[in-house]
């Protein structure tokens, strides 16, 4: 099985250096595309590849790069940004890439940005990524020295600045226009679209925000072809996937596996349940996705299927819930975080999830009555898609609409036993 992002990262050693990672073939893609590719050559590349974004949407991310203007005529300077602002619950995959091979990432981003004709390019990092921080600055150096970076890239026409930003901790920036405005100096709340940033993004030029994942891919795509990246996956969705698994697990963890392979498969991979534990249910992309239990085992973990499956993909990352932990406070864990984390740039989520969390709160504690429960079936309609500014809110109502489905019993056990249930278990 071919592991393309992660054959060269080992937590053993170091991190490879610049002359490291040109001895693993490093940097071959970037004077491969300035030398015989047109910015056109990668962009149809990517396409046919199927590669979707590795953040959590999932969408082409050929096709979002065929919304930028190119040509003569196109505004400048054109931004790319690498979303590196890891901070979904549960989700530490592109931690893995940022630590163990960071000139995977410069070489990704310096791709992808002749493959759009950018200009500058911005790596926006989690603020707690200290150590990534540290290697990343040390890789962009060594790439400005070895002219991968800089004025006139391998003595040609194009040219490409590279600058490292750290955020200060707030989940919204994840969001991509947030993290825009959080990059212009302003407060990270979203922005209206359209217009999208394609067209109008980081101090209104056009822009492209991609994970740090998605990136990494893109020196592999360009190396080996389309059809090879398509060869790598068992659906329709092209190439690996890093997966991790955290949770009641023997080995938590995380792996780059084929996109398509079952959640059963990577349960297997993280050891199975810890002794004296059963599986109840899981969340397979971070903590806004819906809980999927036992019957979707063999699921398939790419979009479309865990999408039919009735969650949603995300990251990749599954969070599992076991049997001897409470569905209600562990619903009542992610809502506080969701509610924390609101901008409160709209109404329904600045109100909307701390309400969530209070009635929560009152029902582990065994303090409330069956109309409680109405009134959380009542907000994860109105805090749904459709009703807030951007998806935080909605994110936040998948694991509390899919826990009212699954774990009803759980709830209807606190109102009549006037207690948490899961009490007596804590110590397991």
């Amino acid at each position: 099985m071919e592991r393309p992002l992660t054959k060269h990262i080992s937590f053993r050693r170091p991190s490879l250096a610049l002359e490291e990672y040109e001895r693993t073939g490093g940097y071959a893609a970037v004077r491969k595309a300035l030398k015989q590719l047109t910015p056109e050559d990668i962009q149809q590349q990517v396409l046919a590849s199927t590669l979707k974004g590795r953040g959590g949407a999932g969408f082409s991310t050929g096709t979002k790069w065929g919304l930028i203007p190119m040509g003569a005529d196109a505004p400048h300077p054109k931004y790319l940004i690498a979303n590196a602002d890891e901070m979904e619950p549960g989700t530490f995959k592109d931690r893995l890439l940022l630590e163990g091979n960071p000139h995977q990432l410069i070489e990704g981003m310096i791709l992808s940005a002749y493959a759009i004709q950018a200009d500058i390019a911005y790596i926006f990092l989690r603020w707690a990524y200290r150590k990534a921080a540290v290697l990343l600055q040390q890789s962009i150096e060594e790439a400005y020295g070895a002219g991968y970076l800089g004025k006139h890239i391998l003595g040609g026409s194009w040219s490409l600045e590279m600058h490292l930003h750290t955020g200060v901790g707030r989940y919204m920036c994840g969001e991509e226009t947030a993290l825009l405005n959080a990059l212009e100096g302003k407060r990270a709340t979203p922005r209206a679209k359209p217009p999208f940033p394609q067209l109008s993004g980081l101090f209104g030029k056009p822009t492209i925000v991609n994970n740090v994942e998605t990136l990494c891919c893109i020196p592999h795509i360009v190396n080996n072809g389309a059809d090879w990246f398509k060869s790598l996956s068992r659906c329709a969705e092209g190439g690996t996937k890093l997966y991790g698994v955290s949770g009641k697990v023997n080995h938590p963890g995380c792996w780059e596996l084929p996109m398509g392979t079952t959640i059963r498969e990577l349960l297997h991979h993280a050891g199975g349940m810890k002794n004296g534990h059963r599986l109840k249910g899981l969340l397979p992309g971070g903590a806004s996705t819906d809980f999927l239990t036992e019957q979707h085992l063999d699921t398939p973990l790419d979009y479309t299927s865990v999408a039919a499956a009735g969650s949603r993909l995300g990251t990749g990352t599954i969070i599992v819930l076991d049997d001897a932990t409470c569905p209600v406070g562990f619903v009542h864990n992610l809502q506080h975080f969701f509610a924390q984390e609101s901008c409160g740039w709209c109404t329904p989520c600045r109100e909307g999830l701390p309400w969530v969390e209070k009635t929560l709160l009152s029902i582990e504690r065994g303090e409330a009555t069956p109309e409680d429960i109405e009134l959380l079936r009542m907000h994860t309609h109105m805090l749904g898609p459709g009703h807030t500014f951007c998806a935080l809110a909605p994110g936040a109502m998948e694991p509390l609409q899919s826990a009212l489905h699954y774990f009803m019993d759980d709830f209807e056990r606190h109102l009549t036993e006037k207690k948490c249930p899961y009490a007596n278990h804590l110590h397991r």
